[in-house]
């Protein structure tokens, strides 16, 4: 395994630099990063379509991870209701060591093999359902021992690591690659590693879901309404597809709920 993650900055004496210094650096590293998620787009093109696919029949997608990696996954699932109306329970996010792990490292947690499955087993899944597997490492035990039960089960697998050749991948069958080098700090993977993550993140659910029906054109119609800034935009996107006031399409966004309730039911009345 090519462990480039953990490899010796390409700065040193840090504490030495100004603070301009320190942000031109690492504003140098973090633009690297997009080029190295291009490089895995058709490994994740591959993942996209297999979880669409479960996904139509009926399946879940899930995210196991720990540390910094878990907590993107936990993240990008608690993104996907609000954003595309979407149950709970379509998406869901797991972080070794448990929710208090969000916000407190749980030491060791990580290291438990086993773990990653019993965790699973609490959310009754089955081999309908998608797993993904984050580790920047790509060596992580507890998404290693995640992936290799859930791929006895006959679930489909994929994982999201920021070395080549890892352990994670080896255990994937959809695995998606994106080697974003030594990290500005000394392997601290929360930097390059972590945006990498997130990206690969956005595109994968958002994909997903798109392939799935809950975007229309590109508007977000089945948002949930949880603010008045989404209120409002729901509205004004109401009058951009059906012409009505401002005053008519706020009522009917209330009467609905949902911007695709909204319009279905004014075009069907007219």
């Amino acid at each position: 395994m090519d462990n480039t993650t953990e490899k010796e900055s390409h700065y040193s004496h840090l504490e030495t630099l100004p603070v301009s210094a320190l942000l031109q650096h690492m504003n140098q590293e973090d633009r690297t990063v997009p080029d190295a998620v291009e490089k895995a787009l058709p490994q994740l093109e591959k993942l996209v379509t297999a979880a669409v696919e479960k996904m139509k029949a009926g399946g879940r997608l899930f995210y196991i991870g720990a540390g910094t990696s878990g907590r993107l996954g936990v993240v990008d699932a608690s993104e996907c209701p609000p954003t595309f109306g979407v149950p709970f329970d379509w998406v869901v996010g797991i972080i070794a060591g448990g929710d208090s792990a969000i916000r407190k490292a749980v030491e060791f947690a990580e290291d438990d093999a086993e773990q990653a499955w019993k965790d699973l087993l609490a959310y009754n899944i089955t081999d309908k359902d998608v797993l993904v597997g984050i580790a920047a490492s790509g060596r992580t035990p507890y998404v290693i021992g995640g992936l290799k039960t859930a791929q006895q089960h006959g679930l489909v697998t994929g994982c999201i690591v920021c070395n080549a050749g890892s352990l994670v991948a080896a255990e994937a069958q959809y695995p998606v690659e994106v080697v974003t080098g030594p990290e500005f700090v000394t392997g601290s993977t929360r930097l390059k590693a972590g945006t990498a993550q997130k990206l690969v993140l956005n595109m994968l659910s958002t994909a997903v879901m798109i392939q799935l029906g809950r975007v229309k054109g590109n508007k977000m119609v089945d948002m949930q309404l949880t603010n008045h800034k989404l209120v409002d935009r729901g509205t004004r996107m109401i009058m951009q597809e059906t012409g009505l006031n401002e005053q008519t399409a706020a009522n009917l966004l209330q009467q609905h709920g949902s911007v695709r309730k909204a319009v279905e039911a004014y075009q069907q009345s007219k």
